[in-house]
């Protein structure tokens, strides 16, 4: 049972992105008040949306796809974990990227039959072309490169787009396992996807200490967001 003084911040419209974004804040919080706990909280309901009469290709790949799901994630500020022990993945920085005139990319068109899809083609072009400068650009600013990273928190968004990431940033299918899995076994369940990816991740721990992680999610705007994570013993 929640405290009856929790502060709640509902978050509504960010998709895909929104698990990573939603940690990404999340840490911005706890980093602020380093004794306290955030909880992120993320819930899915993506068939609520489906159109009956809408046979458009868009529709049809969203309801093959898009499924209904929640995570959550649990994270303490660095006061807070030092006192309980706690062990595990620390945010080191997080950055968002947004990419112009991209409205028409991904999201919705809200009418008066409810919720209408927009989903363009371009996304995995788009992927495979504008994360890794980015991705380049994030870790280059911690005197990082791709080959630093350990394990690649990737929100799996489709076969496509998971092939596009893949390729674009130049990684193998082994280092995409966990989203393949979580695409195979659950859909793409928008923002809960990557959650439950770091959950995989989490579970199979650190090859070395002080290992780096980087997460990674796009989604309605057109933009991404990347969060830099680092194993700690304590």
């Amino acid at each position: 049972e929640l405290a009856p003084d929790i502060k709640r911040i509902p978050i509504f419209g960010l998709g895909c992105v929104g698990g990573a974004a939603g940690i990404a804040r999340a840490a911005d919080y706890v980093k602020a008040y380093p004794d306290q706990v955030a909880l992120l909280l993320a819930v899915e309901l993506c068939s609520l949306t489906f159109q009956r009469d809408d046979l458009s290709v868009a529709n049809l790949v969203s309801a093959g796809l898009f499924g209904d799901g929640a995570a959550a994630v649990v994270l303490a500020g660095e006061e807070r974990a030092r006192r309980m022990g706690l062990r595990g993945l620390r945010v080191v920085d997080t950055r968002s990227v947004f990419y112009p005139d991209t409205e028409d990319v991904m999201g919705w068109r809200i009418g008066e039959r409810g919720f209408d899809i927009v989903l363009s083609p371009d996304v995995p072009a788009i992927a495979r072309e504008r994360l890794a400068p980015d991705v380049d650009a994030f870790l280059a600013a911690h005197g990082k490169k791709r080959a630093d990273v350990a394990s690649w928190i990737c929100h799996p968004g489709g076969p496509k787009v998971l092939a596009a990431v893949r390729d674009g940033l130049g990684l193998s299918d082994h280092d995409v396992r966990h989203a393949w899995r979580a695409l195979a076994e659950q859909g793409n369940l928008s923002s809960a996807s990557v959650l439950m990816v770091l959950h995989a991740v989490m579970a199979e721990g650190p090859a070395v200490p002080r290992d780096l992680c980087l997460m990674l999610a796009m989604g309605p705007a057109f933009c991404s967001e990347l969060l830099l994570l680092e194993w700690c013993d304590a």
